[in-house]
C-alpha cells in the first residue's frame, strides 16, 4: 500500500465523520450559513465518492474494460465536483460580502 492509498483511506474516514457531524444540526434559519452548511455537505459527499471508487479500482481486478472505465470516469467527475465545492465556499462568502457593503 502506498502513501496516496493510505492518505484516501484515512479522507474516507475523515469524509463520514465530517458528514456525520454536519447532518447532525438542524437547518439554519440564516441563508448564507445554510449555502455554506450544503457546500461542505456536497464536498464531503462527493469526495465518498472519489474514495470509494479510487477503492473499487484497486481492488476488482476484472478484465471488464466497461467497469474499470466506468470507474475512472466517476473518479475523475467526483474529484472535479469536490474541487468545484471547495472552490465555491469563499467565492460564496465573497459574493454575501460584496452584497452586504
Amino acid at each position: 500500500m502506498c502513501c496516496h492509498d493510505f492518505t484516501v483511506m484515512v479522507s474516507f474516514v475523515a469524509s463520514i465523520i465530517g458528514l456525520s457531524l454536519l447532518t447532525k444540526y438542524k437547518p439554519f434559519d440564516d441563508e448564507m450559513r445554510e449555502t455554506e452548511r450544503i457546500l461542505f455537505q456536497m464536498s464531503f459527499s462527493y469526495w465518498l465518492i472519489y474514495c470509494f471508487a479510487f477503492g473499487a479500482q484497486k481492488l476488482i481486478h476484472t478484465d471488464i474494460e466497461s467497469v474499470i472505465t466506468t470507474l475512472k470516469i466517476t473518479t475523475a467527475l467526483s474529484y472535479f465536483l469536490t474541487f468545484s465545492c471547495i472552490i465555491s465556499l469563499p467565492l460564496h462568502k465573497f459574493a454575501i460580502h460584496e452584497v452586504e457593503e
